[in-house]
């Protein structure tokens, strides 16, 4: 039988195998003649790769460049995915459908879809008794009826595996694994520097603000699309002077998506940024997302304003910031 858990474990305390039911992510599907065409001229991706590469990250614009979301793209049974959090879909969604009555293509919520983790360090055994053929970074989907299976590269192994609503149930009882809260799928994005975008983050950044170059998110050679010649201007004048970081720290209060990261400054307190995701353990452990000055200090004091008694510290991301492609 498989276990359910409310717990919140850190990150190094996750079970060697364990699913998560992901109820706070879903996806935008685009289907049709012209569906590929069309997310070309609205994405900072080049969707064009996607039958090479099978998986590929990116961001959804307005005209002046700013967010309305951070995806995973990848096709299932035909339809292009917008993978994302739920926080954000429903706008992305409307402004894709407000340029799509111009093309042959049906944009949707894919919400007859069911989303669910396979993660942890033994996480590939459980997934190669399933499917014939292990996803990784050269082949990253494989798929077995209706049932298709993502890798997701990280500091820790996951796999998306991607299924009709009706079927998750069994699915997830099969696996017979350790059933983590859906928070922890954040816990993840965030130590893996991957946008984890909430509803207060929607239109208030660009994409390299949150580090999607730094994923391999953005295309400067495919030509135009929404927002192009701000994330273009960020690129070649210079004019980018934030960057997303991965804090650590502990603070006796909740932390939320509003809260604002400060920076000491002698005896005083300054504005340092803003939170993107949080994460706090059963301990008060806490993992933050934040957009900071990109220039900011390794050993800079921050705390959360809201928690004067919060210590935090910037670690280390798996990428480096310099990267454009």
């Amino acid at each position: 039988m498989t276990t359910t858990a409310k717990a919140l474990p850190a990150l190094s305390s996750l079970p060697s195998a364990f699913v998560i039911h992901l109820d706070n992510y879903s996806a935008i599907s685009l289907n049709g003649e012209e569906q590929s065409k069309y997310l070309q001229g609205q994405v900072t991706c080049d969707v064009a790769t996607l039958n090479e590469l099978k998986l590929i990250n990116g961001a959804h614009c307005n005209a002046k460049g700013k967010m309305y979301a951070t995806f995973r793209l990848f096709d299932y049974q035909g339809s292009h995915l917008l993978f994302q959090p739920k926080a954000t879909l429903e706008r992305s969604l409307a402004e894709l459908k407000k340029f799509g009555v111009f093309a042959k293509v049906e944009i949707s919520h894919a919400s007859e879809l069911s989303y669910v983790v396979v993660g942890g360090e033994e996480s590939h055994a459980v997934i190669q008794q399933y499917f014939e053929q292990l996803p990784d970074d050269k082949n990253p989907i494989v798929t077995k009826g209706d049932v298709q299976a993502i890798y997701l590269a990280g500091q820790i192994k996951q796999y998306l595996l991607v299924l009709p609503k009706t079927n998750v149930d069994t699915l997830i009882e099969s696996l017979a694994l350790p059933s983590i809260a859906s928070d922890v799928f954040t816990l993840l994005a965030i130590a893996d520097g991957f946008p984890a975008m909430s509803s207060e983050a929607i239109e208030q950044y660009v994409p390299q603000m949150l580090n999607v170059q730094a994923i391999n998110g953005i295309s400067f050679t495919k030509g135009c699309y929404l927002g192009q010649e701000t994330v273009a201007r960020m690129k070649y004048l210079g004019k980018n002077k934030r960057a997303l970081y991965y804090l650590t720290g502990n603070a006796t209060q909740t932390v939320s998506t509003s809260s604002i990261i400060e920076k000491a400054m002698g005896e005083n307190w300054r504005k340092a940024g803003d939170v993107i995701a949080s994460y706090q353990d059963d301990l008060g452990n806490l993992s933050i997302q934040a957009v900071l000055a990109s220039d900011i200090e390794p050993s800079a004091v921050l705390r959360i304003k809201e928690n004067t008694d919060s210590v935090l510290t910037i670690a280390s991301l798996p990428y480096s910031l310099d990267s454009d492609e």
